[in-house]
């Protein structure tokens, strides 16, 4: 390789697998952060939902709860996730981390969801006396800091690994296998966002002596934790089908096989996402017909560690060497008879 191009990859921009982004604790540390929070808030939702009888604030501990359950799961899910390839799991560990998060999806949605839309009708339907509701409100503005807190951690790394990446801080939770980060995200602005509703509700109650404004705001916040259960479960049932690099990324890992000396085309190129910094690529390639058996061995070698290197996360690399179109046979028959 020639010195220029040399230098042409030292200046290349960082892209997702950047050395800096290897190795770090920051989505467990969120993901503890999360779950003390939320435990601590489920309690005193709890008993203020006991005292005021305010099925909002009810559905709110039901919704802590849920979201304490649901951080587990996803600290469950970065360690086993992060536990190294063996020889009964050869290709590692990474989707065991999206099984774990899409269980945390679901708990989200029966833990909270529907104990949500239950207290909700029942309170609509039967309806009841509003308690004091001074109590509640003190653990909703308790709640509200604590959420704060919770969710700028996570949005703090959150960023930090989108700037990274070059991304937007939009784009990067769309696209994103950190599904652990993505949930703690969300599930901390839903909360932040049931709050809002269940004070509305403690207000409409206390302003009109009405049940119905309480069971309304349960009924919402039952919408809301079903809409966060549907995105997180079915971003992890993506990446639990299988997905690709994007197709930047996949036209970047292409010039960079290509870059390698005695590689004159790629044939068919797969990549797969297998955990947040766990990447597989494979390709079929077409090698000039000149070359010997060594200069291919060496170009796969080669290959294998410019990608590498380009892109820490990717982590397996399998080239296949494929004759081209129109290639002959070694006998002489053309190679598409073949």
């Amino acid at each position: 390789m020639s010195e220029a191009d040399e230098q042409g990859r030292r200046d290349r921009p960082e892209q997702p697998g950047h050395p800096a982004q290897e190795d770090r604790p920051e989505s467990a540390f969120t993901v503890i952060v999360a779950a003390i929070a939320n435990l601590g808030i489920a309690a005193a939702k709890l008993v203020a939902g006991l005292v005021s009888g305010s099925s909002a604030m009810l559905s709110e501990a039901a919704h802590s709860l849920a979201d304490t359950v649901t951080e587990v799961m996803l600290l469950a899910a970065v360690k086993r996730g992060d536990r190294p390839a063996d020889e009964d799991h050869p290709l590692g560990h990474g989707p065991e981390r999206y099984i774990w998060a899409l269980l945390a999806s679901v708990a989200t949605f029966v833990g909270g969801a529907v104990f949500s839309f239950y207290d909700g009708i029942h309170s609509l339907t039967h309806g009841g006396e509003p308690g004091d509701p001074l109590l509640s409100y003190i653990v909703l503005a308790v709640a509200f800091a604590l959420e704060s807190y919770s969710l700028r951690t996570g949005v703090h790394q959150a960023r930090a690994e989108a700037r990274l990446l070059h991304y937007g801080f939009g784009r990067y939770l769309r696209r994103t296998p950190d599904t652990a980060v993505k949930a703690v995200v969300m599930e901390d602005s839903a909360a932040l966002v049931g709050l809002l509703l269940a004070a509305g509700g403690l207000l409409g109650g206390q302003l009109t002596g009405s049940a119905v404004w309480d069971g309304i705001a349960s009924l919402l916040i039952g919408v809301l934790l079903v809409h966060v259960a549907w995105v997180l479960g079915r971003s992890n049932a993506q990446l639990l089908i299988g997905r690709p690099l994007p197709a930047y990324l996949r036209a970047g890992v292409r010039e960079e096989i290509l870059s390698v000396p005695h590689i004159v085309d790629v044939l068919e190129l797969t990549t797969l996402i297998q955990g947040p910094r766990e990447i597989l690529v494979a390709a079929k390639v077409d090698f000039r017909d000149a070359s010997s058996a060594r200069q291919v061995e060496w170009a796969c070698e080669e290959a294998e560690q410019q990608l590498r290197e380009r892109w820490p996360s990717i982590r397996r690399v399998y080239l296949d060497p494929t004759p081209g179109l129109g290639a002959e046979h070694p006998d002489g028959a053309d190679g598409a008879a073949g």
